[in-house]
């Protein structure tokens, strides 16, 4: 019996649960184009407005990873297990830099297909390509030696890899149909399940500078990730960390790098950073194995940040994959030809951040992208963000805007300007809450296959 896009569209637009026939035919429909553009667009409208179940988005997840080539590990001779991490997105979050190697240097082989930034959010292949020379295209035979010899390997994704949600994310995207937890929940899993994992973490922001805005719709999104991903045989759990303000204190590519080396290097390390990597990593050593508990966890993969080790490993993916042969001596990251303050209009306590404005900054700027596949320039970005609950002066910087031109330079500093809020008392003395290492990592699911 044929199946007709249209009787898969008055179904799911009427409420009711599609079958698993009808998702494979419409996940085919992709691939070979049987569906139209603007079928797709109404099935995807529809799943926004009724929703799916469970047991749809496993269909729909697994449908989508087996729509082009599954990466298969089995035997390639590791050691360790096959780990890996993703965000859903925020502005300064260069964790997957840090993270990748010093999950390499604790055992565990990381084979980690990223992205690109696409709106406020920052990609990390956008950053690591802030490096001369570095390479995101491996072939197979590449990737397999990096991962060999290194344990990690940063990467972006082939088009043979689930190529059916390439083409749905870009339908979704002109269509207004993103905001949909179990089509978010399907694009990030099929890409993951593409890469043969053997276990994940799911780091859901929440905040200002999300796609999640409140903790409710963070929960939902964590929930479902890891009981799809459970359903459809991968061990996964999944932490709710905040992105109320920026991650770090940079926000650009090449100063994400910068930051991301000195702490891997120890030369410093913010707080709030590091509580979410030490976090994403001990819940992944644990995950696959490698220690008892998260508190071991935690403590392995400090001591492989304290002893160096870690800092190797990045020197060692970055070398492999054609980046600078000593990138802890010499990173050769561009410059921007104009950095200035931005100055505190009035004197207060840091109370609030627009972190989404602040992304929009550094997109301004020429460091991000409002649509996919233009260029962006990797100089430019804020850096030394202040922190909340700072106490500043008038004049004091409150970050520092590094530009390409003048008319940037200035249009950004009012844009931090208007992003940032000041308040006259202190925190304390009026009760108001700011995010610290404490409150980084609320989590409440996890589950294994």
């Amino acid at each position: 019996m044929t199946l007709l896009p249209q009787d898969s569209i008055r179904c799911k637009r009427e409420g009711r649960a599609l079958s698993d026939e009808q998702i494979q035919d419409f996940v085919q429909g992709l691939v070979d184009g049987r569906w139209a553009d603007s079928q797709v667009a109404a099935l995807a409208m529809a799943v926004v407005l009724r929703g799916m179940d469970t047991r749809e988005t496993v269909t729909l997840t697994r449908a989508m990873t087996h729509s082009g080539e599954v990466m298969d590990w089995s035997g390639a001779g590791f050691h360790g297990p096959v780990l890996d991490k993703h965000s859903t997105g925020g502005v300064g979050d260069k964790v997957s830099l840090m993270l990748a190697p010093m999950l390499a240097a604790c055992g565990a082989v990381v084979p980690m297909v990223s992205g690109r930034g696409l709106g406020h959010t920052g990609g990390t292949l956008d950053k690591l390509e802030a490096l001369p020379g570095y390479r995101v295209d491996l072939q197979p035979a590449q990737l397999l030696r990096a991962l060999r010899e290194v344990g990690c390997a940063i990467v972006g994704a082939s088009a043979a890899l689930a190529p059916a949600d390439r083409r749905l994310y870009a339908i979704r995207d002109l269509s207004a149909t993103v905001e949909s937890v179990p089509l978010i929940t399907a694009s990030i899993l099929s890409k993951k399940l593409s890469a043969g994992l053997q276990g994940l973490v799911l780091d859901v922001k929440v905040g200002s500078g999300a796609f999640m805005a409140d903790r409710a719709s963070a929960q939902a999104l964590a929930d479902s990730l890891v009981a799809v991903a459970s359903g459809a045989g991968l061990a996964a759990s999944a932490l709710i960390t905040p992105m109320d303000q920026v991650l770090g204190h940079s926000a650009g590519n090449a100063l994400e790098v910068q930051e991301a080396l000195d702490f891997l290097t120890g030369a410093e390390q913010e707080p709030r950073l590091l509580a979410v990597t030490l976090d994403l990593c001990a819940a992944l050593l644990h995950l696959g194995g490698l220690a008892a508990d998260v508190s071991s966890a935690r403590a392995q993969a400090l001591a492989v940040l304290d002893s160096g080790a870690a800092a190797e490993r990045f020197a060692r993916m970055v070398a492999q994959q054609g980046g600078p042969p000593d990138v802890l001596r010499s990173a050769a990251l561009p410059g921007a030809p104009l950095v200035c303050p931005v100055p505190a209009l009035q004197a207060g306590w840091l109370n609030t951040m627009d972190v989404r404005a602040l992304g929009q900054a550094v997109v301004l700027l020429g460091g991000g992208r409002s649509r996919p596949g233009t260029a962006v320039d990797p100089r430019v970005g804020l850096n030394r963000v202040l922190a909340l609950g700072r106490q500043v002066q008038v004049g004091e910087p409150l970050a520092w805007v590094h530009a390409a031109d003048s008319d940037s330079a200035q249009q950004a500093v009012r844009a931090v300007q208007q992003a940032m809020s000041l308040q006259p008392q202190s925190p304390s003395e009026t009760g108001t809450a700011t995010a610290t290492a404490a409150a980084v990592a609320a989590s409440a699911t996890s589950a294994s296959p």
